[in-house]
């Protein structure tokens, strides 16, 4: 399976689960939306970007997660972090964080 197929599975599965969530999209890229806000979507280079907020901890993920800077003369974005899809078991667990910052 490959980075887009599991993104898209991730995504139909957080669809079916709530009538808020719905498939959108970040950037020219396919994203995840709750009430119309992004929370997670597949970057272009396959790697999953998630809105885990600024004072998220990267210590308490066992998985090396880097800060989201798509843009060469812009700082990064802050509070977004992607992961490669070498660790695409993670994905899930993340989806569902970033879903449990943006409700509250």
């Amino acid at each position: 399976m490959d980075a887009k197929s599991h993104f898209e599975r991730i995504r139909a599965d957080f669809c079916a689960k709530e009538k808020a969530i719905s498939e959108g999209k970040m950037m020219r890229s396919e994203a995840i939306h709750y009430k119309g806000k992004v929370f997670a979507f597949l970057s272009t280079k396959a790697k999953m970007v998630f809105k885990l907020g600024k004072e998220f901890d990267t210590e308490t993920i066992d998985v090396p997660l880097e800060v989201f800077s798509p843009f060469k003369n812009k700082k990064p974005m802050s509070g977004w972090y992607q992961l490669d899809f070498h660790h695409k078991e993670t994905w899930r667990i993340l989806t569902e964080k970033a879903l449990q910052l943006i409700k509250h």
